[in-house]
């Protein structure tokens, strides 16, 4: 198996840095080694990196103390620490993120037998709560036709994940790397983009325990991490956030008061809502969660809507995002992100 380097942006991380190293470190069957960029935390994480360091020399710590103008915090520590890799493959993953401990294995295997230079894996969630649960299936299904197009290789179709994006360090190169994504808040997805716009392709799968990620422990909490996200993702545009949030919630209503009219109409809306419950049995059942969750999936959905008009009225009001206690005006945002 060729050399992996395994890449992790951490800020503030004390809690959990010391883990996500250890899960990487206990990687079966490839050579990896580790580099963390500690990026201006406030708390013990550079402690933390240090000593591990001390322990195991495939642990390299880059401490990262100031960060230049127009860089996202987090896109500039992967492209610090991306820029010493030595690995044939470069894997970017969260520092909330424990991978089990043949995942990398598997993903290198996967690659080979499918030819492809991006592998990509969903978070898993590590939470028992049926709230975020369902939340979290909600979440896959609207990703399905990305799973579909990159498992496909529809020409237009890409698709990243932060938990684990797995890719050749010639590719990453090729394209540009964290450089070309410096001002892009969701990255990890159009880190995709660039993998495509490169001649390149993904094979994306549900990482379930695989990645076993610690950003979201109920539906509150997950709403509150995507304050920053869902806007970036239509790319701040406040029409299109207009027509999903009050053309979802009216569909959705019509759909929850159908059998009321009497209507066939009514009904036929009725049962397409209720059908997002069919895929969502397979989703649990992969996972191995309760059945019963599924059940909760249509009622997710105004859920979701309300995440992204939440995320879009916190950003226009303060008119950029603020993110690891850098604020980020929504002028510059726009201008440098990926499309």
């Amino acid at each position: 198996m060729p050399r992996v380097s395994v890449v992790i942006a951490a800020r503030d991380e004390e809690a959990r840095i010391e883990n996500t190293v250890r899960h990487v470190l206990a990687q079966q069957g490839v050579e990896v080694e580790v580099i963390v960029a500690d990026d201006r935390s406030n708390d013990r994480t550079a402690e933390i990196l240090q000593r591990l360091a001390r322990e195991d020399q495939r642990v390299k710590p880059i401490h990262i103390r100031v960060l230049p103008e127009n860089w996202l915090g987090k896109c500039h520590a992967c492209h610090t620490a991306a820029a010493t890799a030595t690995g044939e493959w470069i894997l970017f993953t969260d520092a909330d993120c424990w991978l089990k401990n043949d995942v990398l294995l598997r993903a290198l295997l996967v690659a080979r037998r499918e030819g492809v230079e991006h592998i990509t894996l969903t978070p898993g969630l590590a939470t028992q709560n049926i709230g975020a649960r369902a939340w979290h299936i909600g979440f896959l299904l609207t990703l399905s036709n990305w799973f579909s197009g990159v498992n496909r290789d529809r020409p237009k179709a890409y698709l990243g994940m932060g938990a684990f994006n797995l890719v050749r360090t010639d590719v990453y190169r090729a394209f540009g790397g964290y450089e070309a994504l410096r001002l892009t808040v969701i990255d990890d997805v159009r880190f995709g983009l660039l993998v495509r716009r490169a001649g390149k392709r993904t094979r994306g799968y549900i990482g379930d325990d695989d990645t076993e990620c610690h950003w979201g422990e109920t539906v509150s909490s997950m709403i509150k991490v995507l304050e920053k996200n869902y806007f970036a993702a239509i790319d701040y545009n406040t029409a299109a956030v207009v027509v999903l949030v009050l053309g979802g919630s009216f569909v959705w209503l019509s759909a929850l008061v159908g059998p009321f009219t009497g209507s066939i109409a009514g009904i036929a809306a009725c049962l397409g809502l209720l059908s997002f419950i069919l895929p969502a049995l397979v989703v649990t059942k992969r996972l191995d969660w309760p059945r019963a969750i599924a059940l909760l999936v249509p009622l997710i959905f105004p859920v979701l809507f309300y995440a992204m008009l939440n995320s879009a009225t916190i950003t226009l009001r303060q008119r950029g995002i603020r993110w690891r206690d850098t604020f980020y005006p929504l002028k510059v945002l726009k201008g440098g992100t990926v499309r």
